[in-house]
């Protein structure tokens, strides 16, 4: 259990691998934290370049009413041009909404706009309201290796429906004083929508953002993340560094902006990473003649 200072309490079910339903390689992970500012944007916009750039057919979705994932990977905000808010509302085809190969052949966004912020309210008395994300980009599984979700900074109707849509939840913390403050309701959250809606989802992983190893506190919030998640934990943390704030000004993931920085390293090797965490119903056997 995390010892900080009592602040911390989540269900154990959620550390047991789920049993998956759909044995696609393709992966939809979700990346949620309600609290803001701990680096979702940053992870979906830097994480989806870097797996691109590693030849992985790769989709961001921004389902934040913010759009700053949009903005942060260079899609211009143009009039009549569709965006997840149809999709969730005017149930129109994801394919329609996708903007292909932004900076890389492999990277794919569907947008958001200012207009998501009505959706939640719109989406109140629709029918299956918590699934109408999964079923508007099914059809786009097969498309791709991985499907990024970035979500906004609460825990509402948006967020349910990526979670529902999701076959893992990635969650950034903050190496800061409050990082784990609020965590549990997040992870209870999942662990109700594990029961009622989704039970394949799973913790992909927890990624420490804004990491100063020189730093007791980031230390610390390293040490009782791993006490709690163990090899949930991503080996590689995100440092601070300043060009990750600057890149999204001039639309650019920090790869094409800074391809040398702290953070474009840490997010090529964060995407190394997933690559090579392949859960184990979704392992292939081995072939004829391998390992002889």
């Amino acid at each position: 259990m995390v010892r900080n200072r009592g602040i911390f309490v989540a269900p154990p079910e959620l550390l047991i691998p789920r049993t998956k339903t759909n044995l696609s390689m393709s992966r939809i992970i979700a990346i949620v934290n309600q609290k803001g500012g701990v680096g979702k944007t940053t992870t979906a916009i830097n994480l989806g370049a870097s797996l691109a750039v590693a030849e992985k057919r790769t989709l961001v979705i921004d389902i934040d009413p913010q759009g700053n994932a949009t903005s942060g990977i260079g899609v211009e905000n143009r009039q009549n041009r569709p965006t997840v808010y149809d999709i969730l509302v005017n149930r129109r085809n994801a394919r329609e909404c996708i903007v292909t190969g932004q900076h890389f052949p492999f990277l794919d966004v569907i947008p958001s706009t200012r207009d998501l912020v009505g959706a939640e309210i719109e989406l109140v008395d629709a029918p299956q309201r918590e699934k109408v994300l999964r079923e508007a980009i099914r059809p786009l599984k097969d498309d791709y290796d991985f499907i990024l979700v970035d979500c906004p900074p609460s825990l509402g109707l948006l967020t349910l429906n990526t979670l529902t849509a999701a076959d893992s939840v990635l969650i950034p913390i903050q190496c800061e004083f409050y990082a784990l403050e609020g965590l549990s309701q997040l992870l209870s959250t999942v662990h109700l929508v594990q029961r009622g809606l989704n039970p394949g989802l799973d913790i992909e992983g927890v990624l420490l953002t804004m990491y100063d190893k020189r730093l007791n506190l980031s230390r610390q919030v390293a040490e009782e993340a791993r006490e709690y998640f163990g090899k949930k934990v991503y080996r590689t943390p995100v440092p601070r560094n300043v060009t990750l704030a600057e890149a999204p000004s001039f639309g650019k993931p920090i790869i094409l902006y800074d391809a040398l920085s702290p953070g474009a390293k840490a997010y090529l090797a964060l995407a190394k990473e997933i690559m090579n965490r392949v859960p184990d119903s979704e392992a292939k056997p081995p072939t004829k003649g391998e390992g002889s």
